[in-house]
């Protein structure tokens, strides 16, 4: 015989069920976040930030070139809410720069590095989880190309154990590999007016990317001086007459030394030479 079903059961909790995730929609219910300092990003990620509590795997094709443009913001802001606290960094490639970092308004009196033997990837992966344990730590970045699957879940559990910032640096070919990583992606430089670094969001909680997102990263102050040197050249090159487009020139042999484009090039490099 079948038992009636309680009352309290008998209907699903509408409150509950609008906590669901849906693969199409971007998660963002009781998520901790970090603001990643950079509008454009922000709306592309669950949470609208860095998740805190979780791993975030950033692969890029040359280690100390671009992450700190990426995560500066957020360890900026990190320190400004708690200034007590301790950013790790586990087995930098490079030494890290105080005047650079401190144009990005980091505190380099709250940054510990920890370094390891060249290769001695079991000794960088428990320095991250002792790091991940500590109370005065906010926030973990470990380069650890060589880590497999299997090290990256412990560092998730760590992470999420202890709800801290975790980034973990990983090269380009482990895209190939499975990862527990909840946000996964990849950053390349660019040349281009309008932002320096390309990153492409390979996983999130949601639906894919199409397209890469183009961000500023340099500093406040070197954006503007290049903005400025941009302007001073193109007025440069105004009062000399030289138009910006030149489709006459263009089809013409370069053999030659007297040739009109080697005159207009010899221009150009004197004007930007000054």
């Amino acid at each position: 015989m079948l038992s009636p079903i309680p009352a309290d059961r008998a209907s699903p909790d509408l409150g509950s069920l609008s906590q669901v995730w849906r693969a199409g929609e971007l998660g963002s219910a009781s998520l901790q976040t970090v603001g990643t300092g950079y509008a454009g990003l922000d709306q592309v990620l669950p949470g609208g930030g860095w998740p805190q509590g979780a791993l975030i795997e950033l692969l890029q094709p040359q280690a100390g070139v671009h992450e700190w443009g990426l995560v500066a913001p957020a360890l900026a802001a990190l320190q400004a809410e708690a200034p007590g606290g301790l950013t790790v960094l586990v087995g930098a490639p490079w030494l890290p720069f105080g005047p650079a970092l401190g144009a990005r308004r980091l505190n380099m009196q709250r940054l510990l590095s920890v370094y390891g033997k060249p290769g001695d990837a079991p000794s960088l992966l428990w320095a991250t989880r002792e790091a991940l344990q500590c109370a005065d730590v906010h926030c973990v970045l470990a380069w650890l190309p060589d880590a497999r699957s299997a090290h990256l879940r412990r560092l998730q559990i760590a992470a999420h154990s202890h709800n801290k910032l975790l980034f973990v640096f990983r090269p380009p070919r482990a895209q190939q590999e499975s990862s527990p990583a909840p946000l996964r992606l990849l950053a390349e430089g660019t040349v281009n007016e309008a932002g320096n670094l390309l990153v492409h969001v390979l996983k999130r909680r949601g639906p894919p990317l199409a397209a890469p997102l183009l961000l500023d990263t340099r500093p406040a102050r070197l954006a503007a001086l290049l903005a400025a040197s941009r302007e001073r050249a193109r007025r440069q090159r105004e009062e000399a007459g030289i138009p910006l487009l030149l489709p006459s020139l263009v089809s013409l042999p370069l053999s030659s030394p007297r040739s009109p484009i080697h005159a207009l090039l010899d221009r150009i490099a004197h004007l930007d030479h000054h």
